[in-house]
């Protein structure tokens, strides 16, 4: 089994690495490509050194797989060449997610999505994957017909440069100089920013409406009411959402709770509540505080999940898995 990362160097590539590395996914070959910047240099990979390769159209001659880690256009100018190379393209950017051709997958919900591919698998947006990590479960006792959702991202959704702009900022502001945004709209240091993404036109966000959009397909619930409010705040790590649901029937809370209890890849808190910190540098979402919802008559939780693993990485290296072991 020959594999490729495209986008090797940046903080979802490294990841996929290292997750590759734990989850002991024997390859033949693993090559890394990146940006021409970056050719020539090594990453270690299982203790040994590999050399980055520049990723352009010859790049992927004779792959099986390739998992992109890069951004969408740099996605969207590099599947031709996958694709003609005959490997199967395991895709993080939000190029061909809502393209009905190209499974949207979540391996725990919707892994038999995957098989159905015609050289492209999407990996979804990493709110929306940690969102229905938690609520499936739930949706399999009773369609969701209602979906209100509000997260708490960490700035690991924009990369390292994401967190190394908070880091920097902290440290400005501790010297008594003003914090100088370049990658966020405003200071996230100590603030928090109700707008991520782009606007679509009618004041609401691209990064709020993949919630909708992805969720339908992955719960394969094209009728699901989805509303979304995505906030960056200053966490390095692991995002929070808070859910508010309502299902066909009435879902009690010891049926929520007893779903989630057994359904892989989730934590029930059954005391306390998740945060961030608990969930960072591991791969399974938790959730918790699950009551009772007067407003659209359904349930409340919160849930949260590492953004860079079960977010990104993860997420995309257990759709290769499972790709492998449908082989």
């Amino acid at each position: 089994m020959k594999l490729g990362i495209l986008g090797a160097t940046g903080a979802v590539g490294r990841q996929m690495m290292e997750c590759l590395e734990e989850r002991n996914i024997a390859c033949d070959e693993l090559r890394l490509l990146a940006s021409s910047r970056s050719a020539g240099k090594t990453l270690e990979f299982n203790g040994q050194p590999i050399m980055i390769k520049e990723a352009n159209e010859a790049a992927f001659e004779g792959l099986d797989f390739v998992l992109g880690a890069v951004e969408a256009d740099h996605a969207k100018e590099m599947a031709p060449y996958i694709q003609k190379a005959g490997a199967v393209f395991i895709d993080n950017s939000s190029s061909f997610r809502m393209d009905p051709s190209v499974p949207l997958v979540v391996p725990e919900i919707n892994g038999a999505d995957a098989l159905s591919h015609h050289g492209i698998i999407s990996n979804p947006n990493c709110s929306t994957i940690i969102t229905m990590m938690a609520i499936a479960p739930i949706h399999r006792l009773s369609p969701i017909r209602t979906l209100v959702t509000s997260t708490y991202q960490a700035v690991s959704g924009a990369g390292v440069n994401g967190m190394r702009e908070l880091e920097e900022e902290v440290k400005a502001l501790a010297e008594g100089k003003p914090a100088e945004p370049k990658v966020f709209p405003a200071q996230i240091a100590y603030n928090c920013i109700p707008w991520i993404g782009s606007d679509t036109g009618n004041g609401v966000t691209t990064e709020e409406a993949k919630m909708g959009n992805e969720g339908r397909k992955i719960l394969h619930n094209p009728d699901m009411k989805v509303t979304c409010t995505c906030v960056r705040v200053p966490v390095f790590r692991s995002h929070s959402i808070s859910v508010s649901l309502a299902c066909q029937r009435d879902v009690s809370i010891e049926e929520a709770k007893g779903a989630i209890r057994s359904a892989e890849g989730v934590k029930l808190m059954e005391e306390g509540y998740p945060m961030p910190l608990d969930t960072s540098n591991q791969d399974i979402v938790f959730a918790g505080r699950i009551r009772k919802d007067e407003a659209i008559g359904g349930l409340d939780l919160w849930c949260c999940g590492d953004q860079i693993r079960k977010g990104a990485a993860t997420n995309a290296v257990q759709i290769l898995e499972y790709m492998l072991k449908s082989a």
